[in-house]
């Protein structure tokens, strides 16, 4: 496993964490438990092959998570990092902070977190912060020994991120970061320049870049089924990632992603370039220019016109043909209106996306092709 400087927090860090959500679960009844008997060996293989950092929340996994990795890495506690978060709507008043740190470490078996994150702060969250001055109550639960370094996890707009480094005193970020999204990439520089540690979740854009697909062979122009691994090469490969997080399931998934993690240096900051300028030239070659403006919104049908757009352009223009089944599932379960989510086939025909479209595209034809496409996957 390679390891890298984690800020200024003095510390080696894993290339690979390991981001305890989709552990195995199973259901009695109504009720979710961690399926100890693979979730526990698979957490402690991990810390075998060389991962250090383990990342989980009070929410995840039906809110098993934290047990589960504080029970699989009790024996080597001292030997790795643990991550959770603090839930921020519900920091009401001073004592709440310290409260829930405290549930955090009685469900991870714990005298101390490594690092504990504000979860997905914005501006004005941050502002927030400051005004109820949280630090305060960190820098006592650090003297205590109760925490040892204070971070934030990102999901706002990413000129926002800036904001809150520069008026937050905070270790480390953890934000989104792939070959789909590189909105965060500036920041991300801007972050390791400020001295915080930056570790990237959704490396392989939430199992999108999972499956076999062409996209290899249109950035690289070699044939190869790998796309899991080319994505998480491309942000290893990004100087200023000090870790890329997996939601690991399996044994198998593990290993293959701690063998591209054990040549993460295999991609020069040349190829790294490159590969980020071919995916810009691929997206070019969409004929479908939505920008997801979203200004052809609200749909009298409740059809939420540029996330099909969207799904349908990652399926056809980048090859992921496969890895987008699941998100357009997930679509027709719920749209924006928050009920099942509808598609062409809903249309009524009334044209007022047409009229408030900047790109002047003929949303009602095309829309009717790519729910065609959608369908077919």
């Amino acid at each position: 496993m390679q390891y890298r400087k984690f800020g200024n927090t003095g510390i080696d860090i894993s290339v690979l964490g390991f981001g305890v959500m989709r552990i195995p679960q199973i259901q009695k009844g109504e009720k979710h438990y961690i399926d100890e008997d693979k979730a526990l060996p698979l957490l402690y293989r991990a810390y075998e092959l060389g991962v250090n950092y383990f990342d989980s929340a009070p929410l995840y996994c039906n809110g098993n998570s934290e047990g589960a990795m504080g029970k699989a890495l009790a024996s080597v506690r001292d030997k790795v990092y643990l991550s959770t978060k603090l839930v921020f709507n519900e920091y009401e008043k001073k004592g709440d902070l310290r409260r829930a740190l405290e549930k955090s470490l009685e469900r991870i078996g714990t005298d101390y977190i490594d690092f504990y994150h504000f979860w997905g702060i914005n501006k004005g969250t941050a502002d927030a912060i400051i005004e109820n001055d949280m630090m305060a109550e960190i820098a006592e639960c650090k003297e205590q020994g109760l925490l040892r370094h204070m971070s934030f996890s990102f999901h706002d707009a990413a000129e926002n991120m800036k904001y809150i480094i520069d008026n937050v005193e905070l270790a480390s970020v953890l934000c989104q970061y792939n070959l789909l999204d590189r909105s965060n990439e500036e920041m991300i520089a801007y972050a390791r320049q400020q001295g915080l540690g930056t570790v990237i979740m959704g490396p392989v854009g939430g199992g999108r870049l999972s499956p076999p697909s062409e996209l290899y062979e249109k950035l690289l122009g070699k044939k190869s089924t790998a796309t899991y691994e080319l994505a998480l090469r491309y942000v290893l490969g990004n100087p200023n990632v000090d870790c890329a997080l997996s939601g690991m399931e399996t044994l198998e998934m593990l290993e293959k992603n701690v063998e591209v993690a054990n040549n993460a240096g295999s991609i020069s900051t040349d190829e790294w370039e490159q590969l980020g300028e071919a995916m810009q030239e691929v997206a070019k070659l969409r004929e479908l220019y939505c920008t997801g403006c979203r200004y052809c919104l609200p749909c009298p049908a409740e059809i939420d016109i540029p996330r099909l757009f969207e799904i349908y352009t990652h399926a056809h223009v980048y090859g992921l043909g496969e890895g987008m089944r699941g998100p357009y599932k997930e679509y027709k379960l719920s749209s924006w209106s928050g009920e099942i989510g509808t598609t062409f086939a809903d249309c009524t025909g009334c044209g007022t996306c047409e009229t408030k479209c900047p790109q002047k595209i003929k949303i009602q034809s095309e829309l009717e092709r790519v729910c065609k496409v959608l369908e077919a996957l």
